[in-house]
């Protein structure tokens, strides 16, 4: 059975997220048909918050998500038959520990590594970053390749060995907290008073295609923002809006943000 594709990402702006749920939907056609077993690669939350407003619509269809830990922000979306048992579904994932003399080294490094050796990015789920080691979540279709040829991130030489699932533990998040009065929760105002730039740069930065919120691309600077919204930002990392503390007698708004760091 044929589905028809553009009924199902007509509402989709982005015309690379369109491509990815085409390819998600060849997934779909291929289990509903073949009664297979069927993996996308990595998705980030927004990815599949667009997966699963379509997987849903096939009652004979169910599905899992899996990033290799509870709070994996990148993960696969493994597609079966309803009448499959999903404990006995294999992820087909692998995890990588980094070691040796690594501890200068961000998230940045060990990504541009892994890309520089021809790594697609959507074959690469969670680098988990902590003190004296670095945990790599990734396709299992990579982890020999790694293994024997990942050996150098930022100059230095790095050890590589195989992890089970067990062994991955979240890395602890450091950010650091500003507290500010603002008019209100819109988009430009808060990427201002976060980054300490002028609101027409946010603006300008915004429109440019720049900024997501929770991972999906904002060009809107009058976005309303809600708690606990993830702000991500070229050239600035993330940010987080934690809190809503108290209301000036002008109105103004006494937010907390948190920049992670």
């Amino acid at each position: 059975m044929k589905i028809n594709r553009e009924s199902y990402i007509s509402h989709i702006k982005d015309v690379d997220k369109q491509i990815l749920m085409r390819k998600l939907i060849d997934k779909i056609e291929i289990s509903k048909n073949k009664h297979t077993i069927e993996y996308t690669d990595f998705l980030d939350p927004y990815e599949r918050y667009l997966a699963k407003s379509i997987l849903n619509r096939f009652d004979e269809l169910k599905y899992i998500e899996y990033g290799g830990t509870s709070n994996s922000e990148r993960r696969i979306i493994i597609i079966y038959p309803f009448y499959y048992d999903k404990s006995d579904i294999d992820p087909r994932l692998s995890y990588l520990r980094i070691t040796g003399d690594i501890q200068d080294l961000s998230h940045k490094d060990f990504l541009g590594a892994l890309l520089g050796l021809g790594i697609n990015r959507s074959k690469v789920g969670d680098i988990q970053v902590h003190c004296t080691y670095t945990d790599i979540i990734l396709k299992d279709e990579l982890g020999d390749f790694l293994l024997i040829n990942f050996n150098k991130v930022s100059n230095k030489k790095i050890s590589v060995s195989e992890i089970s699932q067990n062994d991955l533990a979240d890395p602890s998040v450091e950010f650091k907290e500003i507290n500010k009065f603002i008019t209100s929760l819109r988009l430009d105002a808060i990427l201002s008073i976060t980054y300490n730039i002028s609101r027409q740069d946010s603006i300008n930065m915004i429109k440019s295609g720049k900024v997501k919120v929770n991972w999906e691309e904002i060009t809107k600077p009058s976005k309303e923002l809600d708690l606990e919204d993830v702000i991500s930002t070229k050239g600035y990392g993330r940010a987080i809006l934690h809190s809503i503390d108290g209301m000036s007698k002008k109105g103004r708004l006494l937010i907390t943000v948190r920049i992670l760091i």
